[in-house]
């Protein structure tokens, strides 16, 4: 069987962990958009900013079914008289494996490239078109090269990094420094991940990108407070 992934034994089911609580992060993250946007249909903003977590969040998705599936133990065995037979069925689902770890290598990094598009206020059709053409080309020759997905991805986030920096020289918001800060770390993971075939850099890959998410979440706890209140006050008024 083909190692599709670098994750040690003992470390088997806790990364589906993170994962589980990275998709709820961004579950959260994309819903919050959507409805910010719904109140205030002119911010278009909020609906790219959302759309850019749902893909990545998809992509988590991806990766948690793949590797539930990846996990179980897929080999058995049939006597035939003085003969055992070895089946292994790893062998005949690879491409499920392979279409699986794909669409969440594609559905992150254009997740990324949508997130890093939201403060730039022209995007033309060139522009869509070469990062989509980079986006898969990257996508399909990580199998291969694993490391070229985490560097796609560490470049995009370094992007959204700089523009969010430039973004809070102008507005000086809390919620911008928080953004950076999980952003920061999720870049960082990516740098770690590069070189994830040494067991201990993998799970402190996976740590550190827990405690980005993690950021992710207290960043949304603080924006839907506010809101909440003022929804229940509006229900007191009516």
């Amino acid at each position: 069987m083909v190692k599709l992934v670098f994750t040690p034994d003992w470390f088997l089911g806790k990364d589906i962990l993170i994962s589980f609580f990275s998709f709820f992060v961004l579950a959260i993250l994309f819903w919050l958009s959507f409805k910010n946007y719904k109140f205030s249909k002119d911010k278009k903003n909020f609906l790219y900013f959302g759309l850019g977590f749902l893909l990545i969040a998809l992509g988590e998705l991806s990766t948690i079914l793949t590797k539930l599936v990846l996990y179980y133990n897929t080999t058995f065995t049939q006597q035939i008289g003085q003969m055992i037979v070895t089946y292994n069925v790893v062998n005949s689902v690879d491409i499920f494996y392979k279409i699986g770890f794909f669409l969440y290598k594609l559905l992150t990094l254009a997740g990324l490239y949508t997130i890093y598009r939201v403060n730039y206020k022209q995007t033309t059709e060139t522009d869509v078109m070469l990062a989509s053409y980079f986006i898969i080309l990257s996508t399909a020759l990580s199998s291969s090269f694993y490391y070229l997905f985490h560097l796609t991805a560490l470049i995009l986030l370094i992007f959204i990094i700089a523009s969010y920096i430039r973004l809070y020289k102008k507005n000086r918001l809390t919620n911008t420094k928080i953004l950076i800060s999980a952003f920061s770390l999720l870049a960082f993971s990516q740098l770690i991940f590069i070189f994830s075939k040494l067991d201990v850099l993998f799970v402190l890959a996976n740590i550190i990108q827990l405690l980005s998410y993690i950021i992710f979440l207290i960043l949304v706890i603080k924006i839907t407070r506010p809101l909440n209140l003022k929804n229940e006050k509006k229900k007191k008024q009516n």
